[in-house]
């Protein structure tokens, strides 16, 4: 499986009051690196309108181990762990150069936005993915 890199900029956007990157905001940086990741890979949006079909988050895990503060620069990577009939899991880092400062683990699934169920992936989805075939 490949390695997705996104780099980001910690802006004043992501700061709370202690000055430091608040915990819900790794959430919105996460997702934002997996819009991009996927979107690179074929499947964003307009994909997502054509087919009906759309990537949902399922259950997630983050351990926060290193603050993250205004103006570093980070890098988001991003891979695909294990994909078993619908459900599948990818683990996200958070990396100032070498230092991990945080880690996600989250459990998806590709859901139909008019049945309203998760489906098995299609080929194009494991693609976006970084599932080669």
């Amino acid at each position: 499986m490949t390695i997705f890199s996104y780099p980001i900029l910690i802006k004043e956007i992501y700061l709370d009051s202690f000055g430091h990157v608040n915990n819900a905001q790794y959430l919105t940086l996460f997702e934002e690196a997996r819009w991009e990741w996927i979107s690179r890979n074929g499947y964003g949006l307009p994909k997502i309108k054509e087919t009906g079909l759309g990537p949902t988050i399922l259950e997630l895990k983050v351990r926060y181990l290193k603050e993250l503060c205004l103006r570093e620069e980070v890098v988001i990577q991003t891979r695909l762990l294990s994909y078993e009939r619908k459900i599948g899991k990818i683990q996200q880092e958070i990396l100032r150069g070498e230092e991990q400062c945080c880690v996600a683990e989250f459990t998806i699934a590709l859901f139909d936005l008019k049945a309203r169920k998760l489906v098995a992936p299609t080929p194009e989805w494991l693609r976006a993915l970084g599932v080669s075939g």
